[in-house]
């Protein structure tokens, strides 16, 4: 019988090479990046952590009146209060930076992409088959080079999170500006204007509805990360799920993960009225 082995691609192998002599090579930007990271969650965490709960519930009530009114208001503070309730507010402030953090980098490299992949067809042909992979990878994968790299802790969820919510951005940045009537295009080439000009002026202006459905998306992948974040020593929320599985313990685990749906559920409302907002001003 043949053996195949003797065929066996060893694609791992390359892979963990590859790894290795990163790790050797650029050692040092890897650290400062950790540290990076480290100190941005640290302060959005200390923001939301210090002050009183109910000053915090407070400000994040009104966030959501001015986004949608005061049931959204009425429904964020009834819901934060559950959170607290429960015993889970720390580990809900916790996650919620983790997300913050990740969802703010992860938009910062996901729209310019978005805009490189709308204005050149080889940009797009090239950020395509990298998008497809990093969505149909299992998250899990993206926590074993992000350990080797940063350690464990809660860098590793906040890049992992990054790898993994980074590409509705950049897809729906790019459909955004393609789908801009091309008319009005040209009636900006025609008087004058400079392709920055029409980009900023014309094309994002206009696209900036379908850019916050990719924003909101971002925003909550990056929440369905904090589970995952939890089995690398991220703590939050995702933390107390990963004991709970440990202990088989559904009390905990209800209450923690009852909390991930009520910041899922407060962020979606908030970004998808903000998106409505821009759709409005747009038109």
């Amino acid at each position: 019988m043949m053996d195949s082995t003797l065929y066996r691609i060893p694609l791992g192998v390359w892979v963990d090479t590859a790894l290795n002599w990163i790790i050797l090579s650029f050692g040092g930007f890897f650290t400062a990046l950790r540290q990076l990271f480290l100190a941005s969650f640290e302060g959005v965490n200390w923001l939301l952590g210090t002050p009183p709960f109910w000053a915090v519930i407070v400000l994040l009530s009104g966030l959501a009146y001015a986004a949608k009114g005061w049931k959204l208001a009425a429904g964020s503070l009834l819901g934060f209060a559950v959170i607290y309730g429960v015993g889970q507010w720390e580990n809900a402030m916790a996650s919620l930076a983790l997300v913050l953090v990740a969802s703010a980098i992860a938009i910062a490299i996901s729209v310019p992409l978005g805009i490189l992949a709308a204005r050149s067809a080889a940009a797009s042909s090239a950020v395509k088959p990298v998008l497809d992979f990093m969505q149909t990878m299992p998250a899990f994968v993206y926590l074993i080079p992000a350990l080797l790299l940063f350690r464990v802790g809660v860098v590793p969820g906040i890049v992992a999170t990054i790898i993994f919510a980074m590409a509705p951005g950049v897809r729906f940045t790019e459909l955004g500006i393609r789908g801009v009537d091309r008319e009005v295009v040209e009636a900006g080439h025609a008087f004058g204007a400079s392709p920055r000009r029409i980009l900023t002026r014309i094309q994002l202006p206009l696209a900036t509805p379908t850019i916050m459905a990719g924003i909101n998306q971002v925003i909550m992948l990056s929440l369905s990360m904090v589970v995952i974040a939890g089995m690398v020593g991220a703590g939050g929320l995702g933390g107390d799920v990963v004991k709970s599985l440990s202990r088989i313990d559904a009390a905990l685990g209800f209450e923690a993960g009852v909390s991930v749906v009520i910041l899922a559920i407060f962020l979606d409302r908030i970004t998808a009225s903000l998106g409505r907002r821009s759709e409005t001003t747009a038109h």
